[in-house]
């Protein structure tokens, strides 16, 4: 995703052999569990119908910009590391930084999708926020076509910011660094880092902008839910009766008050990494860590779910009882439920853009 200067990496030794195989060992673990928890997500919320809101929308996107990490992004880093350890080769010799058309792809696919990740929990957070604090009126400001929407204008920013570094500087490509073992933007070899390296700060800037905003939103949101736990505590049932706000809401806005603090500790890593680089600094070591820290929170979103939201686990029982229910009792309704029976994509998409009733 984020750059340092590759002119260097061709000077590095070679590391000890088992510590590569290690690496690249925790490489191919990360994308079992991207893979696997976010396609579980994924079907989660696509079949089941009390997660087509706003808010479950907002997690298929989250959940598709980890699963292209997972399927795109770490396979080719994985394919790098192997090719390199089965050539004999280590860090160093002809691992060096070298412009590929892959690092092309990857390199902005996984910049991209961290703004996605970010933009969509200020999103959530956002969404979480009017439902506590303004429960009555959340199915009119907060509807599904408005979420869709926000949902396609994060993922054009999204990307759109990922190659303005390209874009403002042609010094500026994307290359494989050794270090990080990812495709990083970088200065061509020989060529030392000037002014244009400065647009390297735009990505932590706005990251943090955006992280800024969610938590105060959220302390917002939280100082809200606790006025109204004391309220209720005070009132007893009384206080129930005069709101909306559910245990649901309060469950969900802790869960994306989780994910906040998850991807915050994740990224910061990465904002010190680019800072440094920036100022000059090259962590060969550090930049690894850095990396692939934010790489392994894609896996996280599916742990917090399942371990704070009763809905979602209870939506994981469900997915994995239904082929055994089906089996025994679908045949004879098939008849009765023809609508049912429908692909749950199709069924989603329809909802989407479906007129909504006040």
């Amino acid at each position: 995703m984020l750059g340092n200067s590759s002119s260097l990496n061709c000077t590095l030794s070679s590391p000890p052999l088992l510590g590569e195989i290690c690496k690249l060992f925790l490489m191919v673990l990360l994308i079992v569990a991207i893979i696997l928890g976010n396609v579980v997500s994924l079907l989660v919320f696509l079949q089941a119908r009390q997660f087509r809101t706003s808010q479950g929308y907002l997690k298929v996107s989250l959940a598709l910009a980890d699963l292209a990490v997972g399927l795109i992004v770490v396979p080719y880093s994985v394919y790098r590391e192997a090719s390199s350890l089965a050539s004999g080769m280590g860090q160093g010799s002809s691992s060096c930084s070298i412009p590929s058309l892959p690092c092309f792809i990857t390199g902005p696919i996984f910049a991209g999708c961290t703004f996605v990740s970010i933009t969509t929990i200020f999103l959530l957070s956002v969404e979480r926020s009017v439902a506590v604090l303004k429960p009555l009126h959340k199915r009119a400001v907060i509807t599904k076509r408005r979420t869709v929407w926000l949902i396609l204008l994060s993922w054009s920013m999204s990307f759109l910011l990922a190659v303005v570094p390209m874009i403002s500087s042609p010094d500026i490509t994307l290359q494989y660094n050794p270090c990080s073992k990812m495709c990083t933007y970088a200065f061509p070899a020989g060529r030392l880092p000037g002014s244009p390296w400065n647009i390297m700060l735009l990505f932590p800037a706005f990251d943090f902008s955006l992280l800024g905003g969610t938590f105060v939103i959220n302390f917002i949101t939280f100082a809200a839910i606790r006025q109204y736990c004391k309220a209720r505590g005070q009132l007893g049932s009384e206080a129930q009766h005069g709101s909306r706000l559910s245990f649901s809401d309060i469950t969900a806005a802790k869960t994306i008050g989780i994910l906040t603090f998850a991807f915050s500790a994740s990224f910061s890593p990465i904002a010190v990494f680019v800072v440094g680089s920036v100022l000059g600094y090259h962590w060969c070591q550090f930049s690894f860590y850095a990396f692939w820290i934010l790489t392994a929170n894609s896996c996280w979103n599916v742990a917090i779910y399942s371990a704070w939201d009763p809905k979602f686990w209870q939506g994981v029982r469900e997915l994995f009882s239904r082929p055994v229910l089906s089996s025994a009792s679908q045949r004879p309704s098939r008849s009765t439920e023809g609508d049912s029976s429908a692909p749950a994509c199709v069924a989603v998409l329809k909802e989407m853009f479906r007129p909504e009733n006040a």
